[in-house]
């Protein structure tokens, strides 16, 4: 498929930028995505077929369509054959091709589709996370914070990370914690549950805190957000990291905190390299 990319790409003018942005997945880029499902849609409706192993052609009756004077091939002109509407029905005979595709829908592929759900089903987890986080107690948000850490690689084992946390703070500070499993170097820590923006004061604050204890590294952590002028603050200063409400929430589901899998989908393609003799 390599040519026909090429050949596209360069009958339609795609820049570099456009060549270069990928599906949600990082996995593929989204021209060459919607050449793939182009020429599965058009084969399935008669309109190309490959003689030889490598090789595509338009067909007769794909030149019988050119021919007629069409200008925009979409699903509603790929249904008046008979072998698309099987295809897109879901079934031929009685055996299962694949699921139907909204008409909403027509401008995106099925790997767009498949992301764009994902990403919705993530985007209301990670808001359903956050609201759950803001209504626990100051306790359970510094357990929160340790378990997240330590799924991370930080702190050894909840236990020793837990052994530094949960205190009234000192000096600004809430807690240490192992940057690594040997105790190498630590990491500050100040967890605040808040509903209001945290500013440019409350960043200032931990940084003259981690200079009292000669610390060289730190996290501040909110369940809301931080100003401008608080993250400003924290890139001048460039020894802390700033974690707000929805990056706390999106980590959790990365490293499976307060989280369950409630399934999975595996989503294959043809292997090219089986069929090569």
């Amino acid at each position: 498929m390599s040519f026909v990319y090429a050949a596209l790409a360069n009958e339609f003018n795609l820049s570099p930028e456009d060549k270069a942005e990928l599906l949600p997945s990082r996995q593929q880029a989204v021209y060459q995505n919607r050449i793939g499902w182009a020429r599965t849609y058009l084969g399935k409706a008669g309109l190309l077929e490959s003689p030889v192993k490598g090789k595509i052609r338009i067909s007769g009756r794909g030149r019988e369509l050119l021919a007629s004077g069409i200008e925009h091939i979409d699903n509603n002109v790929l249904d008046q054959y008979e072998e698309f509407r099987q295809f897109r029905s879901n079934r031929t005979g009685e055996a299962e091709i694949v699921s139907p595709i909204p008409e909403a829908a027509e401008e995106r592929t099925p790997d767009e589709l498949i992301q764009e759900a994902f990403e919705q089903l993530r985007q209301g987890l990670v808001s359903d996370l956050l609201e759950r986080v803001k209504m626990g107690s100051p306790i359970f948000f510094e357990r929160l914070v340790v378990k997240l850490l330590v799924a991370m690689g930080y702190g050894g084992s909840e236990r020793d990370a837990g052994q530094v946390l949960g205190g009234s703070g000192d000096g600004g500070i809430d807690g240490v914690i192992k940057q690594d499993r040997l105790g190498l170097d630590n990491i500050y820590i100040q967890a605040k549950r808040w509903q209001s923006p945290v500013g440019s004061p409350e960043v200032r604050n931990f940084i003259g805190s981690l200079s009292l204890a000669k610390a060289s590294r730190g996290v501040l952590l909110t369940t809301s957000f931080f100003s401008e002028a608080a993250l400003s603050a924290a890139r001048q200063d460039g020894r802390i990291v700033l974690i707000d409400g929805v990056t706390l929430a999106n980590l959790m589901v990365e490293y499976g905190v307060g989280v369950s899998v409630v399934a999975r989908y595996e989503v294959k393609k043809v292997d090219s390299d089986f069929f090569d003799e």
